[in-house]
């Protein structure tokens, strides 16, 4: 579905007016661009209707234009220069754009469009931008192999620009899976693993920006990349397209990213990364290309994005035990904020694991649209996988043509072993460092439309049940459909169609809702 398709669709009800206007809400304000919250009230990812704006600074006009989202991108402003954003409805939004120590358009550093790759002109544009500098791509399609970022640095993406990664793998070199301190670098699917390097790949960096108007390419469908999506070539696991490992203070916005090689969007062990407003899209049939994989990272906030994937919109990891039980590189994933998001068409819409041993905390999703997706909220985890998912908070968001709206397994099929009696068990077993744990779930203000199997499936471990999921206010309406599936992927699950809550080895409570709950009981293995 289209975004102009999706938006009657999903467009909140007019809000009654207020008696004073909305004052608007600065989210990032760099050198040239600038991503402003507009806070009306009932707004999801969509506004009610468009309001017009227009922004001035120097005394001139810079952009106008009609706001349709509640997240507004403004580029193109004026270094260093007051600006004045004018909306309707809204009180006028005076403010400074940052300085630049400079800029470096990649064009005058040797970068052609006809070549095979621009990756040494863009290096040499960084180096002359210098700290606090910004590098241009200007409008254009630009074939490069990895650009890896330096911190400090702003790279900007003009409108109509395309960066897009070299499809000829011998030009992309393999980050190897720990650095000289042994500690991990490059991962894949929750362990160190050695991996391609990535379109745009920042290690242990401070301060860095990728904004813009303009499209990061990952060239997934371009090279054999989605030919090979669980084993490895040349010793290395595919690339993403934007990949972070330990990075500090990381802002991306505005951008299109698409076509990943695999997960599209992955900060590892990183700090403070905040993403507003950027499209990430792949095809639906594509491997493993989640859209935003943040893993074991702390203070992520994310607003006004829009996934449309082949995979889970947004993944939140925590590492995986190696084999062996190796447990070194794990950490929690904590401090995550998901917010005015629209999050359609893939396996999730907001998933936690199925990676999570390192433990995921303090997670809030609100004013979220989700189209489309097989589930939801999804909360996917197995016995040997050990960690927790605890306080986790979903409300005033709308879930239309799910399958499942709201999935919380403890028995997911994931590994060579996942259909083993181990796994798959609903006999007790002892309780170790390798049980998982689900608890502080708190679900209020949700509206599910046109769904198919179950508004909610929950389930827990005999001897790890799920704990303190508190569901309020919570409305379903279901589909046309004649017939249902089984709600999640795991062994001795019930096909449900048309259902409201079931629930196995979980302790929930309801208030406001007339949705009815049903219980399982143990069922014969």
């Amino acid at each position: 579905m289209s975004p102009a398709s999706s938006f009657s669709a999903l467009a909140p009800e007019r809000a009654e007016a207020s008696h004073s206007p909305l004052r608007l809400a600065p989210r990032h304000l760099g050198a040239r661009h600038a991503a402003i919250l507009i806070p009306e009230p009932g707004a999801r990812h969509f506004l009610a209707a468009p309001r017009g704006w227009r922004l001035t600074a120097a005394g001139r006009l810079i952009a106008e234009g009609a706001a349709r989202r509640a997240l507004l991108i403004l580029d193109g402003l004026l270094p260093g220069a007051e600006h004045l954003l004018e909306l309707e409805g809204a009180e006028p939004l005076a403010f400074r754009a940052a300085d630049c120590a400079g800029l470096a358009d990649v064009s005058r550093f040797g970068a052609r469009e006809g070549s095979e790759d621009n990756g040494a002109a863009i290096a040499a544009a960084m180096a002359a931008a210098g700290e606090g500098g910004t590098v241009l791509i200007p409008a254009g399609r630009w074939i490069t192999g990895p650009v890896f970022l330096r911190s400090g640095l702003t790279l900007r993406l003009e409108e109509g620009a395309t960066l897009a990664l070299t499809p000829d793998r011998s030009r992309i070199p393999i980050l190897p899976a720990r650095d000289g301190a042994g500690r991990m670098l490059a991962s894949w699917e929750g362990l160190p693993e050695a991996s391609y390097a990535s379109l745009i790949t920042g290690i242990g960096l401070q301060k860095i920006a990728v904004t813009g108007l303009g499209a990061l390419e990952g060239g997934g469908s371009a090279g054999d990349w989605w030919s090979w999506p669980k084993e490895t070539r040349e010793g290395a696991r595919r690339a993403r397209t934007i990949f972070l490992s330990r990075c500090e203070d990381v802002t991306l916005s505005g951008v299109t990213v698409r076509d990943s090689p695999s997960w599209t969007v992955h900060p590892l062990l990183c700090r403070r990364v905040s993403a507003f407003g950027l499209r990430i899209e792949n095809p639906p049939d594509s491997p493993n290309t989640d859209g935003f994989d943040p893993e074991m990272c702390a203070e992520v906030l994310l607003e006004g994005l829009h996934v449309s994937v082949g995979d889970d919109c947004v993944a939140v990891k925590a590492g995986k035990r190696g084999p062996q039980g190796e447990s070194d590189h794990l950490a929690p994933c904590s401090g995550l904020r998901i917010r005015h998001c629209l999050l359609e068409r893939g396996h999730g819409g907001v998933v936690m694991g199925s990676e999570m041993s390192g433990g995921v905390r303090d997670v809030g999703i609100e004013d979220c649209d989700f189209l489309g997706t097989d589930r939801g909220l999804r909360i996917k985890t197995r016995r040997g996988r050990g960690g927790s998912v605890s306080d986790l908070r979903l409300s005033r968001s709308v879930m239309r043509r799910v399958e499942t709206g709201i999935s919380v397994n403890s028995f997911y099929f994931c590994d060579p072993d996942g259909t083993s009696d181990v796994v798959q068990s609903r006999e007790p077993r002892p309780v170790d460092d390798l049980t998982p744990a689900v608890s502080g779930l708190r679900i209020e203000e949700l509206r599910m439309e046109e769904v198919r199997v179950a508004a909610g499936a929950f389930f827990g471990l005999p001897e790890s049940p799920l704990r303190g999921v508190e569901i309020r206010r919570l409305s379903v309406s279901y589909d046309a459909s004649p017939t249902g599936d089984v709600p999640d992927m795991a062994l001795n699950l019930p096909l449900l169609h048309h259902a409201g809550l079931v629930a196995q080895f979980a302790d929930l409570t309801l208030e406001e809702t007339e949705v009815p709950l049903s219980i399982l009981g143990e069922p014969s293995c």
